[in-house]
């Protein structure tokens, strides 16, 4: 099961309204200001949570009005941020595979947090993508193949989320790497390329996050 999460950072409509049609998502969940661009676009979502701070009351009481939608309103004063929330959420409802958009935008906070909750869907071994017009960003922590038709954009960067990854092996990529090790600090996996119709990356242990990006 696909599920959509719309959340409040940058959002461009035609890349939201593309990214729906191209898709089977079965779950729509709106993020708190993110129920503002699917208001413009006339789509319902399913769910609708946050803690309500930012989209206009009268929005959120349109959507209150429709019985078939559940609206998950919590305390400002919390632990976890919005989109964490929607996140467990989502993995609550069966997920396979979770989408995240407006999960990147001007709060550079938000960003790295929002990366840092992909953790929760990494644990239960569903896949779990923040993406924009320029960029997808996810979680590995096992061996990924990487096919290059299947990507849409040029460069893929691969930056330690733990302290370090261990015996990495590139292939199929323009810089390849033998055995290497990724470590918090330096700037060895930015912006690679992807030569060949397959490329792997091996690695024993750590989280790298993994970032296709457009430019």
């Amino acid at each position: 099961m696909e599920t959509l999460i719309v959340t409040g950072g940058n959002i461009e409509k035609e890349f939201l309204l593309k990214t729906i049609k191209e898709s089977e998502f079965e779950i729509i969940i709106a993020v708190d200001n993110g129920l503002k661009i699917l208001n413009e676009i006339n789509i319902n979502p399913q769910h609708i949570v946050g803690d309500f701070d930012t989209v206009k009351s009268e929005i959120l009481d349109k959507y209150k009005e429709n019985k078939s939608i559940k609206i998950h309103e919590f305390n400002p004063i919390k632990d976890n941020t919005d989109t964490d929330i929607a996140i467990r959420l989502a993995i609550e409802l069966k997920s396979d595979e979770i989408t995240i958009i407006g999960g990147i935008g001007t709060r550079i906070d938000h960003v790295l947090g929002n990366i840092h909750v992909l953790k929760y869907a990494l644990d239960s071994n569903i896949e779990c993508k923040i993406i924009d017009e320029n960029n997808e960003i996810q979680l590995i922590d096992k061996t990924t193949i990487i096919k290059k038709k299947d990507i849409t954009k040029k460069y893929i960067s691969l930056i330690p989320l733990t302290e370090k990854v261990e015996h990495i092996n590139l292939k199929g990529f323009k810089y390849e790497l033998k055995s290497g090790t990724l470590t918090m600090g330096s700037s060895l996996g930015i912006s690679n390329e992807i030569l060949k119709e397959e490329a792997i990356i091996e690695f024993d242990n750590g989280i790298l996050i993994m970032i296709n990006s457009k430019d």
